[in-house]
């Protein structure tokens, strides 16, 4: 096991990984920059080092800058956290390199499933169900054009380097596909340096369901159930649930089966999930793999009684995993709280908390890094907690997350409470009625 862990990131996750670290006897070390000097992982780490200035370029993405922190206190493995470095090769494949354990994806998963046209191409060779489209990348506009004539229109196209929405385009007629796929190239290559596209057929009403997994290094896999990530704004989750109010056990087996399988076609190691797109009709279609942990993680560890950061550790020792899968036993509903204004089109608001109160009681579990006089920095996410309820039932979790939400006081900075407060009060969502297009028509009601 692991005697030294540096955690490479920032806020409530890296405070999460070193809340397991600490409880398996393992010591850690954080990793700062200059705007975060004041932070609770600093304050609650073993070790403490500075990686470099407030821009996350200059820091916390700053891999000489990590390495050479890790070797002065001499930690034998990195926990990369989501975000940042996590499904970086170069960065893996450095710490390989350096013969210290990046606890996550090999740089090879990392490349194989990182790029989205590969990894497609990879899942329909494994048996899972991919949706129609381009075999890799498009090689000009007439291929482009041919192929949605075939697939029939609406398509989306997607930038092959492509995250958080950037270089994805709908197109619902001919006429549209011209300037989508020169608009979607244009900021693909502003935004990664890569203007590759693909294209698939639009899913109509869809659901954004991902599988949790867990892989080992013998090559076995299992799952630990599914996540409903509908409610999305711009392609950013909103809040998570599970189990999802769509599914039932036949899709639920179907779907955790293809990922396992998924999972152990390309002999995955460490945590990750399987996103599917599902349709209105329960067919489901594999979307991309995440090798990673994922901000909305806790949810499972409540409804299965996981602790996912100590299965990623284990793992990352070289320890076997039982291979069971693992299924819901209560409901759990998770709700990002981030510092912005759900009144005034969530603009970011950063700034100092003037006053904290945080929410309690059976069933709640709270995530966060902040508190009273804590200063929320301009220059990150502006994610600052995660409130989860878990109960018995979907409606018991509902309404102990109101009632959750009531307590959670912030002064001195805006944030999305009161939207998630008019969220658990709409009537479409307590129905479970709701897809990824849900806040394209959802409006909030003037405080």
């Amino acid at each position: 096991m692991f005697k030294k862990i540096l955690v490479a990131n920032r806020g409530e996750i890296a405070l999460r990984v070193i809340r397991t670290c600490k409880e398996m006897g393992i010591k850690t070390v954080a990793v700062y920059s200059k705007a975060d000097e004041e932070s609770l992982p600093v304050k609650f780490a073993d070790e403490a080092v500075c990686v470099g200035p407030a821009s996350s370029m200059e820091s916390y993405l700053k891999m000489s800058n990590i390495i050479a922190a890790a070797e002065i206190t001499n930690a034998d493995a990195i926990h990369p956290g989501y975000g940042f470095l996590s499904e970086n090769a170069q960065f893996s494949s450095i710490c390989e390199e350096n013969k210290i354990k990046f606890i996550g994806a090999s740089a090879n998963m990392i490349n194989q499933m990182g790029d989205k046209a590969s990894a497609k191409a990879t899942m329909k060779a494994a048996g899972v169900p991919t949706i129609p489209g381009s075999e890799g990348l498009l090689k000009s506009f007439q291929e482009a054009e041919k192929l949605a004539d075939e697939v029939k229109y609406p398509v989306m196209l997607k930038a092959t380097a492509g995250g958080g929405g950037k270089g994805m385009r709908a197109v619902w007629e001919k006429g549209e596909l011209k300037k989508a796929w020169d608009s979607a190239r244009q900021e693909a290559k502003a935004a990664f340096g890569n203007d590759g596209m693909y294209m698939e057929k639009l899913i109509e009403e869809p659901r954004h369901i991902e599988i949790q997994i867990v892989g080992d290094a013998k090559g076995k896999a299992c799952h630990l159930s599914e996540r409903d990530c509908s409610i999305q704004r711009r392609h950013q989750k909103l809040t998570e649930e599970t189990p999802s109010p769509f599914m039932d056990e036949e899709l639920r087996k179907k779907m955790g089966e293809s990922a396992v399988r998924a999972a152990e076609y390309i002999g995955y190691e460490g945590a990750g999930t399987i996103e599917f797109l599902v349709d209105k009709h329960k067919n489901f279609y594999f979307m991309e793999m995440n090798t990673r942990i994922q901000v909305e993680h806790p949810i499972t560890e409540q409804v299965v009684d996981h602790d996912l950061i100590r299965e990623q550790i284990l793992v990352a020792a070289g320890v076997a995993i039982s291979g069971k899968n693992y299924f819901p036993k209560m409901h759990s509903i998770e709700c990002r709280i981030n510092a912005e204004d759900p009144y005034n089109n969530f603009v970011p608001s950063p700034g100092i908390i003037t006053n904290l109160h945080l929410p309690g009681g059976h069933g709640v579990r709270l995530d966060t890094h902040v508190y009273s006089g804590y200063t929320v920095p301009p220059f990150y996410d502006s994610m600052i907690a995660k409130l989860i309820t878990t109960a018995r039932s979907r409606e018991e979790a509902i309404l102990k997350m109101k009632r959750a939400l009531e307590e959670f006081v912030v002064h001195g900075i805006k944030t999305t409470i009161p939207f998630h407060l008019q969220l658990m009060q709409n009537e479409d969502y307590i129905n479970g009625n709701y897809t990824t297009k849900f806040m394209e028509d959802f409006q909030m009601e003037t405080p």
